[in-house]
């Protein structure tokens, strides 16, 4: 080892069951009298908003609920959020739900401190200054938002994702409570638990990958191997829900510490342009970008195989690499995950411009292990077709 690194994520963690019944303490204890609740609309409308209440009324506390986000969030509903937020005279912000809600929140918890509109703060470091306090709350097992400081968004007139990066973005609490996720269905425990692999997989092989996000990431890896399947299959098993949910924790961790690489970049204009959601994205894409890579970190994709349970001993390198992309591939289709791009719609003729977009996605492809060009990129969308 011949380099320097540092290693960041939110303020604090809270892990356990039950631990979000304590949400008023978290918030009273980060500053806030008055949060602006930030939620997933789906779970909203699924009964979650009365739970929410039910615990801040008890708390006593005064608070504003944004209940609008969908899957994918248009940035537009980033400036909704601030405005429900200054208009109630928030003081604080609380973002419940899967990636999507948590992004909002983050994202109004920055604007509403410094002003301005979302699309001023798009793209690296362009937020002047801290924001009002900020406690994320995952109820799927995917993104690792709670602990990052990136909030991605649809550019709808420009049927394109972009993402505000800050280190201002970094929660001052992440509250995982695994007990939010047994109610998670089938598909999108499957589509956010392997995007939380591919996370992992991503920041363990990344050129900047340190020893402490290496540590992290691999942690992750065999943490969603051994549980996502039960996950998938028996919702209601919370050891199981328990590892996914710490899984993805790490996860998140790996991913703020160490990067993503080219799924990512590849997976970004599938969800810009045909709106397929970020986690099914990136598990189609994850498999043939492992084979790209394999050449570039031999070694590497031996520990991840191993880790998945894949038996390398007395294998030829190249081989023991090759099991990482087949015990993935066991994993997606044990999901029951099986689209490719032609079922989703996507003509081949676009491939093209796909992959010209995706060149434009550059901090992935810069962290990626092995270089992409157009033309690769193009053969790998061609692979999944």
């Amino acid at each position: 080892m011949n380099k320097t690194f540092s290693f960041t994520g939110a303020k604090k963690v809270v892990f356990g069951n039950g631990s979000f019944d304590e949400l008023v303490e978290h918030i009273k204890e980060s500053g806030g009298n008055n949060p602006l609740i930030v939620l997933d609309k789906n779970l909203s409308e699924s009964g979650f908003r009365e739970k929410v209440s039910a615990i801040l009324d008890k708390g006593g506390i005064k608070y504003s609920i944004f209940d609008r986000v969908e899957a994918e969030p248009a940035l537009e509903l980033a400036d909704e959020g601030t405005e429900i937020a200054l208009n109630g005279g928030c003081d604080a912000v609380v973002g419940i739900g899967g990636g999507s809600a948590m992004d909002v929140a983050k994202a109004v918890a920055v604007l509403a401190a410094n002003k301005g509109k979302a699309v001023d703060y798009l793209g690296l470091n362009k937020v002047p200054g801290r924001g009002l306090p900020k406690i994320m709350v995952p109820t799927t097992a995917g993104t690792g938002s709670e602990v990052t400081f990136t909030a991605v968004f649809s550019r709808k007139d420009l049927k394109k994702k972009e993402g505000m990066n800050s280190p201002h973005l970094y929660p001052e609490l992440a509250l995982l409570d695994p007990q939010l996720t047994l109610s998670l269905p089938p598909e999108p425990t499957a589509a956010t638990g392997i995007d939380a692999l591919c996370h992992a997989i991503e920041s363990y092989t990344s050129v900047n990958a340190s020893p402490m996000s290496e540590l992290v990431s691999l942690e992750a890896i065999e943490l969603i191997s051994l549980s996502l399947r039960t996950c998938v299959h028996d919702g209601s098993n919370l050891e199981a829900r328990e590892q996914m949910l710490l899984g993805s924790l790490y996860a998140g961790l790996g991913l703020a510490n160490a990067g993503v690489g080219a799924a990512h970049s590849l997976s970004y204009p599938l969800g810009g342009k045909y709106g397929v959601s970020h986690g099914l994205a990136n598990t189609i894409m994850l498999p043939p970008i492992m084979e790209f890579n394999l050449p570039a970190a031999l070694e590497k994709f031996a520990v991840i195989a191993a880790v998945m349970g894949e038996q390398i001993d007395d294998l030829p390198l190249r081989d023991a690499a090759y099991l990482a992309v087949e015990a993935v591939e066991a994993l997606i289709e044990d999901c029951g995950i099986y689209t490719g791009l032609e079922d989703l719609g996507i003509p081949e003729d676009a491939f093209p411009e796909l992959a010209k977009v995706a060149m434009t996605v550059a901090r992935p492809l810069e962290n990626n292990p092995r270089k992409v060009t157009v033309e690769d990129a193009i053969e790998i969308y061609e692979q999944v077709y």
